[in-house]
Parts: C-alpha cells; sequence; structure tokens
C-alpha cells in the first residue's frame, strides 16, 4: 500500500473531484461525476486506518479519542500540489475518509462558467444571499469567485467562518479575515455573534444548518451587513420553504416577514454531465423585486416560480430555462437534460419529446 501522498498526487493528477478512502473496497476517486478504482486490492481496516492517521500527521493534528463517536472535518496543504478538504467518519467499525481536491488559487469564473448576473452579487452591500443546491454541486467555488471580486474591488472587512477552510483569500483591496470551525471557533453560531463585533462589512457562512444559525444570520443580514450563506436545497422555492420550516408554527409569520425584507438573491445550482464527458453548471437567479417579497410574506411561495419565468428582464432565470439553454447549445443530451429539470414532464415537451 501506497503512502496517503501518493494516492492524493493521484488524484490531483487525473483532476478528480474526491479521494475515497473507506474498508471493503479498493481506493476509489470520483473524476466527471464517475467513481473509478485505484487498483484492484480492496481497502482492509488496518489500512484505511492507517491512511487516516497519516491524514491527521500531515495536518499537524492530533487524533480525536473519541473518532468513532462523531464526524471530523479539516483541511490540509500539500505544498506544490493542492489543498485538500478532509472529512474522516466511521464505518463498519474501521476509519474512513473521503478527500475533496481544493487546487490553490481561485478558480477562473469564466471557466466555470458563472453567469455575469451572479457576479454582480459582489455589488451587493447589505442583506443575505443564498448559494444553493445539493453536495458536489459547486457551491464553494461559486462563494470562492463572489468574495474574490468583492476583495478585488472593494474596500471592506471579510469575514468567512467555514468549515473546514477550502480557499485561501489574500487581502487585496479588502481584508479577510478566515476563521475555521473547531480550528478557530467552536461553531457557526459563535463566530457569527462574535464578528458582529469585528467591523464586518461582508459575512460568509459556509453553511446555515440550524435553527440558531439561521436566525443570528438573518439578525446580522438585517443590522447592515452583506450575509453570503448556503443551504442543501435545489430551487428558490425550497430554500424559502426550508428556512421557514425551521422555525416552530408560532414564529412562521414573523420570520415569513423577516424573511421578504432580508433576502436578496437566491443562486440554485446543480452540475450536469456534457456529451463530451465532463460536468457543466445549471443555475437558477432569483432576486426578490416587490412581487416576490410578497409572496414570501404572504405565503405564497407556489408562485414564485412563476414570477421567476418572466422576470428575466430583472436578470432572473428558472433552473430548466437554463438547463434548455445547455441543451440548445449541445453541451448536453436530452436524457441528461430531463433528468436534471425541476418540471421533467414540461421539459420534455419543450424539447420535442
Amino acid at each position: 500500500m501506497e503512502s496517503v501522498k501518493k494516492y492524493m498526487e493521484y488524484a490531483v493528477q487525473n483532476s478528480a473531484a474526491d479521494l475515497f478512502l473507506i474498508a471493503g473496497k479498493a481506493i476509489s476517486v470520483k473524476t466527471e461525476g464517475e467513481i473509478r478504482q485505484i487498483g484492484e486490492d480492496r481497502l482492509m481496516p488496518a489500512d484505511s486506518n492507517a491512511l487516516v492517521r497519516e491524514l491527521y500527521d500531515m495536518a499537524g493534528r492530533e487524533l480525536p479519542q473519541n473518532v468513532h463517536a462523531w464526524d471530523d472535518d479539516f483541511s490540509l496543504s500539500v505544498p506544490g500540489l493542492a489543498r485538500f478538504r478532509v472529512n474522516v467518519f466511521q464505518q463498519r467499525g474501521s476509519m474512513a475518509a473521503v478527500i475533496r481536491v481544493v487546487k490553490f488559487g481561485i478558480p477562473d469564473r469564466n471557466e466555470l462558467g458563472l453567469p455575469d448576473e451572479i457576479m454582480k452579487i459582489a455589488n451587493q452591500t447589505r442583506g443575505m444571499v443564498l448559494v444553493t443546491g445539493p453536495a458536489g454541486s459547486g457551491k464553494s467555488t461559486t462563494l470562492a469567485c463572489i468574495v474574490d471580486q468583492i476583495n478585488k474591488t472593494r474596500n471592506a472587512h471579510i469575514i468567512t467562518i467555514e468549515d473546514p477552510i477550502e480557499y485561501i483569500h489574500r487581502n487585496q483591496l479588502s481584508v479577510v479575515s478566515q476563521r475555521e470551525l473547531n480550528t478557530d471557533t467552536e461553531s457557526y453560531v459563535t463566530a457569527l455573534r462574535a464578528s458582529l463585533r469585528q467591523a464586518p462589512d461582508v459575512i460568509l457562512l459556509g453553511e446555515m444548518r440550524d435553527l440558531d444559525t439561521i436566525q443570528t444570520a438573518m439578525t446580522a443580514a438585517e443590522t447592515g451587513h452583506l450575509v453570503i450563506s448556503t443551504l442543501h436545497t435545489v430551487g428558490a422555492v425550497n430554500t424559502i420553504d426550508r428556512i421557514i420550516d425551521v422555525f416552530p408554527p408560532t414564529q412562521q409569520q414573523q420570520i415569513r416577514v423577516q424573511l421578504s425584507q432580508v433576502l436578496k438573491t437566491v443562486v440554485s445550482q446543480q452540475l450536469i454531465p456534457t456529451v463530451s464527458g465532463g460536468l457543466t453548471p445549471a443555475f437558477e437567479i432569483m432576486h426578490l423585486n416587490n412581487a416576490i417579497r410578497s409572496m414570501v410574506r404572504d405565503s405564497r411561495i407556489h408562485q414564485i416560480d412563476s414570477a421567476i419565468q418572466t422576470s428575466s428582464a430583472e436578470g432572473m432565470l428558472g433552473m430548466d430555462d437554463s438547463i434548455l439553454r445547455l441543451y440548445k447549445a449541445g453541451k448536453i443530451t436530452a436524457e441528461a437534460a430531463v433528468r436534471a429539470a425541476m418540471n421533467p414532464d414540461q421539459l420534455s415537451k419543450k424539447l420535442g419529446r
């Protein structure tokens, strides 16, 4: 068995997104949306335990005494190679890890296919912006590009609270303070509350996980800061429903009113397999105009999709329209388009299927 660094080098050289160290299966990488084995030999529990211990040594961290009872997230850099986001967990009584490859430097937004309308988020100065999508859809990369744009163009204090830190931002026109859970702070809520006393202009919150975090983030957005965060939801409607449903029924009307006032933009994204074997992003972009604010406030969430469809002049874009554009540009197949669609039947008709 090679050292864990050799497998990490293999992942980078083969443009893999993730590296899997899980007992019972050969070491594997995920490239272009597919998981492929490296070699034929299955990892034994002793092998996976040894590889995980190597990861902790590389990161200069102590192996948690209670590693079998909780998941552990951390990041590490290998000079000359890349940065890596590591999640360690227990499965079938042995230690396992999934390692996300994060290249040095901020990605090029043009190579990623980020539209200008998303980059305009960097011009916002207050309120809440959410970037949503399933795990592995590129939310962290989109956030990194937005923060980089703010860093290059505005004189501001940007505070990021991440679990773990993925992209390193060098101070440019802005001052960037990056905080990592468990290393620099104990929780999102603790760091978020403290950040309000640290003269922030922009607060990037890695994920809104629970009621306390969502409530504190909304308060921060109300008090004149720009708060950018993520949720594991697909579509603006699902995102708004998810936030409201986190709160007890007795508070939900109050939260609708508050959310209608502080929420500025919701970007939802997913990655779709291309005809050339890669992945390309599709986006839904919703800006809260007066009509949509009224829908959120009055619990008419079901009308939002129609409002997005009719508001393209304001920079809005529906997910299925974005998918249709990719199909018409020859980037994805009709089958891939329908699988990714929010309304498969309706998109099928547009495709003439």
